[in-house]
Parts: structure tokens; sequence; C-alpha cells
């Protein structure tokens, strides 16, 4: 059936059937799922991939490009919010956000087939990051509409309901990403990180298949056909969504209110936590990953819970206590999690310490873009054999000329001596990893789902509203932009610059730094500027 053929259920003041709002609800979530695993997929393999394209510069570079590639994904997410969600709110949401979902599975499908850096050398990380830049154009585009999409259907007063189950979305293909990969690391076994891992990628092909078919099953939102029909469709979306000071302030509101905040919370649960438990805990990553999950399936009802609680309690409320949360918590869990995960570590790093002593103009910041640097002094020397065993350390300036000393406890290392240093890291009880008998798995689940709650707290209610922050005509494109901005810019980053300062540092804890200032900024900003929404009549907006 056409979609003009359909004027008494497209007008919004129609009644929506209960059966028709499900359908509504299940054929976006799913697809959105899979759009999410798709993207996701990269952040569980991050590690994998920085073996098999980045494999021509240093191990910490290796694994700070990967992490870049994983970024890429989400600097072009804005731009993608700017293409289509003109598109959205010039032709409609239905087409616009089933092209976002093809043109992701595509450039996944692609990623499972590139060669590596070992077959066609630079050309390899050059490609992926294309692939990535794709899929984060593709998603981009996808949340905007499909949070439009079910708030458009929704009946008043529960929109934060039937908009959360788009939320919870983003996890549920997190949980299917970690899944497949879990699955594929077992069937596969030693093949694993030589062409196992191309397998969740391929995998895509199918998962795209299906989300087409249900796609196209769906009809246009009724706000959109009603306000097509009357003519009042917009010509130029981007200028009226951010040439308009009135609507362009709305947009900024929105951003650092509660967009960028949100953000970080999001990725500090799901994908910081996991880096953090494997790169500097040294956890062993099957384990981590399914500590991982089993968290994710505790967390997961929660955005629908929040969301729902959202339509009884206002949208604000519940946004600012998860910023709070965020702000106040994230150093004391993540200081939880080292002590449960890697209680030797824990306690060694306490009892004898470990101090880098050196003239800070003999250190870099071991990063190298082209893999042509040398990292050969001394204090270069002391700190990549501390940052490869995943040791903590402090920093201390000595004299100009001063050669490098390392502090273990008691004891004194003078200059660069790699079987001094692995003999005092041992005395003092520095486990190579951490032992799978000591992790008090029941702690780490409780802290992880603590971490996903908070999250689940900023995230379960915000399309809601930020769908209810804009008229209909601009809504698209006004909703996408910050939420991507947000998600892409501040969210996206969150892996990359939090590795970057501990391996810096030397503190597994400096990361944090980023996150919870970020939390903080957004909640001030929500608390002074943000206005509730809960109420906002649809129709008439």
């Amino acid at each position: 059936m056409s979609e003009r053929a359909q004027p008494l259920d497209a007008m919004p003041g129609a009644t929506v059937s209960s059966k028709e709002s499900q359908k509504v609800i299940f054929a976006s979530s799913l697809g959105t799922v899979f759009e999410w695993y798709d993207f996701f997929l990269y952040g569980a393999l991050a590690a994998v991939i920085s073996k098999q394209f980045f494999a021509g510069v240093n191990d910490t570079t290796a694994f700070i490009f990967a992490l870049m590639a994983f970024a890429a994904g989400f600097v072009v997410r804005p731009f993608g919010a700017l293409v289509f969600g003109r598109l959205g709110d010039m032709i409609g949401r239905k087409y616009t956000f089933l092209a976002t979902i093809v043109l992701m599975g595509v450039a996944t499908f692609c990623v499972g087939l590139l060669p590596t850096y070992a077959s066609i050398g630079i050309a390899a990380p050059i490609i992926l990051v294309v692939l990535r830049m794709l899929q984060g154009l593709a998603l981009g585009g996808e949340y905007g509409g499909a949070a439009t999409y079910v708030a458009e259907h929704a009946p008043a007063g529960k929109r934060g309901f039937h908009t959360s189950w788009i939320q919870s979305t983003a996890t549920l293909g997190l949980l299917l990403s970690l899944l497949v990969v879990l699955a594929c690391r077992y069937f596969t076994g030693d093949q694993f990180e030589v062409w196992g891992w191309r397998l969740p990628f391929l995998l895509s092909i199918v998962l795209l298949g299906i989300s087409t078919w249900i796609r196209l099953s769906l009809h246009e939102s009724p706000a959109f056909l009603k306000m097509k029909e009357e003519g009042k469709a917009s010509k130029a979306p981007i200028r009226e969504s951010f040439g308009n000071w009135q609507n362009l302030k709305v947009v900024l509101i929105a951003l650092f209110s509660i967009n960028a905040g949100q953000a970080v919370t999001f990725y500090a649960a799901q994908f910081y936590v996991l880096f953090f438990l494997t790169q500097f805990l040294k956890m062993d990553p099957a384990l981590a990953n399914m500590l991982l999950i089993i968290s994710v399936v505790i967390g997961a009802p929660f955005f629908i819970f929040f969301g729902w609680l959202s339509d009884k309690w206002g949208r604000k409320p519940v946004l600012m206590v998860g910023l709070l949360l965020a702000t106040a918590l994230y150093f004391p869990i993540f200081k939880g999690l080292a002590h449960y995960t890697n209680p030797a570590m824990d306690q060694a790093s306490r009892q004898a310490p470990i101090t880098v002593l050196a003239d800070p103009a003999t250190c870099t910041f071991q990063f190298d873009p082209v893999g042509k640097a040398r990292f050969d002094s001394p204090c270069d020397k002391v700190k990549t054999f501390l940052v490869k065993q995943g040791l903590p350390y402090s920093s201390e300036a000595a004299p100009a000329g001063s050669a490098v000393q390392v502090s273990i406890g008691d004891v004194r290392i003078d200059g660069y001596d790699e079987d001094a240093l692995r003999g005092a890291v041992t005395l003092a009880g520095y486990p190579k990893s951490a032992d799978v008998a000591q992790v008090n798995k029941t702690m780490v689940v409780a802290l992880i789902v603590a971490l996903i709650l908070i999250a689940a707290m900023c995230y379960g209610p915000l399309a809601a509203l930020m769908v209810e922050l804009f008229p209909t005509r601009i809504r698209y494109t006004s909703m996408s932009l910050p939420y991507h901005i947000g998600n892409g810019w501040f969210g996206g980053f969150l892996p990359t610059v939090s590795f970057a300062l501990v391996v810096y540092t030397g503190d597994i804890f400096y990361g944090l730094w980023y996150p919870v200032v970020i939390t903080g900024v957004s909640l001030i900003v929500g608390l002074l500027c943000l206005k509730e929404t809960k109420n906002v009549d649809l129709d008439k907006n």
C-alpha cells in the first residue's frame, strides 16, 4: 500500500494501534541492533586489528593507531547527520534510514575481505580507515531516523518508553558483537587472529539482508506525512536548523548539556572498561569479554526502565542524576575494578610503587605516526618496558643531564637494565597477568553493571528528549547533529585519548579525567540551561 493511500493512519491525531506501534518499535530496533553490531565489531576486535593492519610501527603506537581508526568512524558521524538528516527532513524518514543500513552493511562486509598490512602494506590501514568513515557516515544518519520515526509513532505520555527500545539497541548491538566474536574465537581457536577475526564482519551481510527486508515493510512516519500533505516540509533544513539563532541555541544546549556527557558515560561503560581490564589490568581477553557480556545482559533492561521512568518523572531529572553519579563515582568504580580484577597488581603497586626519575628532555611521548622514530634513550626504554608489562608507574623530573633511575619499592636501578628490572618487578610481587583464580568475578560484574546503569540513566531518555526539543520540519537534521557530535567526537575519542594519557603518565587512572571533566561540564550546563520536554505536543511542534 502506498504511503499516500494511508491518510487516516498518517494523521497524528489518529490512533495508532498497539499492534502497529509494536511493529514499528520491533522493526526499527532490530535494524538498529544490527547496525550497532556492525559498528561495534571494530571496537571488540581493536587489539587484533592493531596487529593485522598496523604492523609497521611499535606496539604502543599500533594500538593507539587502532583506536584512532576506531575513532575515525566517529569523526565523520556529524557529517552523516547533516547529509542524511537533510534528506530525512526533505524526502522522509523511512527511505533515508533504510539507505543508511545498506551503506553500513556493505562497509562492514568489506572489512572482512580487506587484505592485511603484510599483504598490501600501507594501503591496508588507509582502506580500513575509509571503510570506518563510511560506517560513521551511515550511523550518523541512521540513529536520528530511527529515533524520530519511533517517537513520531509513539502515543502521548509513552515516548520515553517507546524510544528507549531504540536506546537499548546500542547495548544489544554490542552484546551481539561480543557473542559473535566469542563464538568465532571458540570455533577457530589459535587461527582466530590469523583469519577467524574476519568471520564476524562477513556475517554482517546476512544481518544486512534481514534488516533491509524488515525496514522495507514499514510505512512513512505519520507526522512527516501530515506535514508533507500540508505543504510545510522544509526546503532548506540545514539553514533552518543552524542558521536560525533560536534553533541553534537549542542545538548547542542539547550538545553541551547532555549529548557530550551521555556519550562518555556510554563508551566508558561498554568500551573503555574493556580496554581497561585487558590492557592495564592484564585480564584474559576471553574472561573480560564474558564478564562484560554478563554485565550487559543484566544492565540492558535498565535503558528501557529509565526511558519509562522519564515519562513519569521527566527527562531532565533522570539525565542529571546520571551525569552526577558519573562525575562522582568514576574514579572509585575503576579503582574498585583494579582491586578486584588484579589484586596482586593492586597490592604490589601499594607496597612497592614504581617511580621513574629522569631528565624530562630525555623522555619522549611514544607515539610514532610514521613508524620511523627511534625511542632508544634509557628513559624511553624504561617506560616502554613498563608499558608493555602493564605496570603502573609515576614520573618525577630529575636535574638536567641526570641519568634515569627507577625505584621499585626500596630497590633502585640506575639506567636501563632489563634483567634487573624484571627481577625487581618479580621480587616486588607484580604479576605478568591477572590470575584468573584471584579475579573476584562477582564484584567485577557488579562494578561494570554500575557503569552501565549510569549510562542507562543518561542514554535511556535521550531520544525522547532530542525529538521533543525540535519542530517536525527540521527535527531529523536538528537532533542528529548534536547527538553525533557528542557521541562521535566527545564519546568516540574516549578510548583513544584516555589510553594515550595513561601511556604518557603511567597512571592507569589518569585517563578517567577525560570523561569526568566532560560529565561535570554537562551536568552544570544541563542544570542551568536544559528545559523539561516530556509534555511537548509533537503535533504542534
